[in-house]
């Protein structure tokens, strides 16, 4: 029997998680609300957030396994990529329990963690499979080959959707994160605004151009009508919506019609999104497409899915030492 407990700190939230023989048993998570006011993760702020988190976090989740910390296999931790100082924590913690009970240590890449976060739950996809991983940081279209084999065949040039969500949001007034509330209020209201969708090359992403043809739209509705926004706000999020999505998603099925793949999987936080959950189940039946779509909670950074990657790492006995530190920009390979 193998008993994982899994850490993730890679951003701002502070995530543990007990995985037995590939099953995930319990997932923690403690999120810093106190971002919100600044309207973005403040790195030094979610690194002294995660210092005084992760104690009861683990502790929460060893409880709800019902697992003694003396009867763990392995630790589990993100390397990276992720803020430098909110890793730290992470890796420090794992690293010190380690080797307080002499077991060994897992590196993992958040990245190829929310593409393996597929196998927490059932249907798995079969290998090979595409995935379109979106999220704050990253948007990316990824070749899964094998646990272990992930090539990026696509991604943003500048952009992820994340921050187009959340930096239109900003414009328009609201809180972040913003991506949560456009998806609500665009739940009811209608794509009746058009915005470009960007000509890039291959099946690499922008959204750089369409934040600021946003914004000039609404500077110019604004000049005419000063209470525009707050009169059409669930239109304008419904359209706004619509465009990051389609744009998404002609780039999945650009990938899926060039690789011959048929097997698709939407990861990382944007794939909590509505609309685009609503894509992909749509494209998947008239494409004949084998779709997978994450539980919620292995949408957000989650240690859940650090113990799923973990797992397989475990089986193949590939294992850290304790010259571990993190890496901030580390890649998919």
């Amino acid at each position: 029997m193998s008993i994982i407990l899994a850490i993730e700190s890679s951003c701002d939230d502070t995530s543990a998680a007990v995985i037995i023989d590939g099953i995930v048993k319990s997932n923690v998570t403690a999120t810093q609300k106190i971002h919100e006011k600044y309207g973005g993760v403040v790195p030094e702020v979610a690194s002294r957030k995660h210092q005084s988190n992760i104690i009861p976090v683990v502790d929460e989740a060893l409880k709800n396994a019902n697992i003694d910390v003396n009867n763990l296999s392995a630790i589990a931790v993100t390397k990276g990529p992720g803020l430098l100082g909110s890793l730290i924590v992470g890796v420090s913690f794992a690293k010190g329990l380690a080797l307080s009970l002499g077991i060994p240590i897992i590196e993992v890449n958040h990245m190829m963690a929310h593409v393996l976060a597929h196998y927490a739950d059932d249907p798995k996809p079969n290998f090979p499979f595409l995935c379109l991983t979106v999220s704050g940081g990253h948007t990316q279209i990824v070749r899964v080959n094998s646990p272990f084999e992930m090539i990026v065949i696509g991604s943003t040039i500048d952009d992820a959707a994340g921050e187009a969500f959340d930096k239109t949001g900003k414009i328009m007034g609201l809180k972040y994160p913003a991506g949560p509330i456009i998806d609500k209020l665009a739940q009811t209201g209608n794509p009746v605004y058009s915005f470009t969708e960007p000509n890039i090359e291959g099946l690499n992403f922008s959204f750089s151009g369409l934040k600021t043809s946003i914004l000039y739209f609404l500077k110019a509705q604004l000049k005419e009508n000063p209470n525009f926004i707050d009169e059409n706000l669930a239109d304008i999020c419904a359209s706004v919506q619509d465009r990051i999505v389609s744009i998404l998603l002609n780039k999945i099925k650009n990938a899926a019609e060039q690789t011959g793949i048929h097997e698709i999987a939407i990861a990382g936080g944007v794939s909590a999104n509505s609309g685009l959950r609503k894509a992909i189940k749509q494209a998947g039946a008239e494409l004949n497409w084998n779709t997978y779509i994450p539980e919620f909670q292995y949408c957000t950074d989650n240690a859940g899915m650090i113990g799923i990657a973990a797992y397989f790492k475990y089986m193949k006995n590939d294992f850290a030492d304790l010259t571990l530190v993190p890496s901030a920009r580390m890649i998919m390979h």
